[in-house]
């Protein structure tokens, strides 16, 4: 069962990674908001029925009223922070390549301990400090090329990886205590609907042809109804440490979807930029591991 959930891990970082693909060509056509808004209400769609199967168990005959007021907020809440995320995420890739956008993205992992320490007080390890620099030293290698610049598309996909961060903190913290299918389709609704109301005022029409059609289905019903499904699944299966790696595997897979896909390519000093982030996602999620094998206490030969 686990190596089945490990591989369904794996499925799911190709599909995320090379959702970047798609996003990028929808970000090509001018749009952000629109785009966003009809693929998670998609998704919200397609994850529903599952949702409603889930709470029938719950509450035979009303599944709706296993929903809480604190559930709702908290729904409510992380919407807001997936809107924010998602928004940042897809008006950024417009201004930089597919893989940029995966791999700084991929720093909201290193980003999840900075977050709970300057909002909860939780202890920053040192392995989890040194990741945060290692992130930094590789997020400039990427976006400058060795050169003092910034690209304004990295910037934002950066801004954007802080609030994926809040939005996994709150997700860890409190989505746990709700049935998790009713939670993931109230946040996909919510950032939706709030998507669809910025590309109303902001954006007006939807750029609507057989590219901008794909790029929609291709990230709702894939990236975001399929695997935020099947990662539910799969993560009650493995263990959250080897979940994490595995699926830090993503911003691997948009850069070589990006390269085959579009084209896009990197210089010698970017590849090391890349090569740093993916060891700190690496050594952000193995501090545990890491530390009770070096605390581990000796046992002598003799016993």
């Amino acid at each position: 069962m686990r190596l089945r959930a490990d591989l369904s891990l794996f499925v799911i970082s190709i599909f995320w990674g090379s959702a970047f693909v798609a996003q990028r060509v929808a970000g090509q056509m001018g749009s952000v908001y629109l785009f966003n808004g009809l693929r998670y209400l998609l998704a919200g769609l397609v994850v529903l029925p599952v949702a409603i199967r889930s709470l029938r168990k719950i509450t035979p005959g009303k599944p709706l009223s296993s929903i809480s007021s604190s559930q709702l907020r908290w729904m409510i809440l992380a919407g807001c922070l997936l809107f924010l995320a998602s928004a940042l995420q897809q008006v950024g890739i417009i201004y930089t390549t597919a893989g940029n956008a995966g791999f700084i993205t991929s720093l909201y992992v290193v980003l999840v301990p900075v977050v709970l320490f300057f909002t909860w007080r939780e202890r920053l390890h040192w392995l989890s400090a040194t990741a945060v620099v290692l992130s930094v030293i590789g997020a400039y290698l990427l976006s400058t090329g060795g050169r003092i610049e910034f690209r304004l598309g990295d910037v934002l996909e950066f801004i954007g990886a802080l609030f994926w961060a809040f939005h996994v903190v709150v997700v860890g913290k409190y989505a746990s205590r709700y049935e998790p299918t009713s939670f993931s389709v109230g946040q996909l609704f919510v950032c939706g609907i709030l998507n669809l109301g910025a590309g109303v005022f902001i954006e007006g029409a939807l750029p609507l042809n057989w590219s901008m059609v794909g790029a929609i289905l291709y990230t709702a019903l894939f990236s975001l109804g399929l695997c935020y499904t099947l990662q539910i699944w799969a993560q009650r299966h493995t263990p959250p440490a080897d979940a994490a790696i595995i699926l830090s595997l993503e911003s691997v897979f948009a850069v070589l979807t990006g390269w085959w896909l579009l084209e896009e390519r990197l210089t010698g000093i970017q590849i090391l930029g890349c090569a740093l982030i993916f060891g700190a996602v690496l050594l952000s999620q193995s501090r545990d591991w890491i530390s009770s094998t070096i605390t581990k206490p000796t046992i002598p030969e003799d016993q």
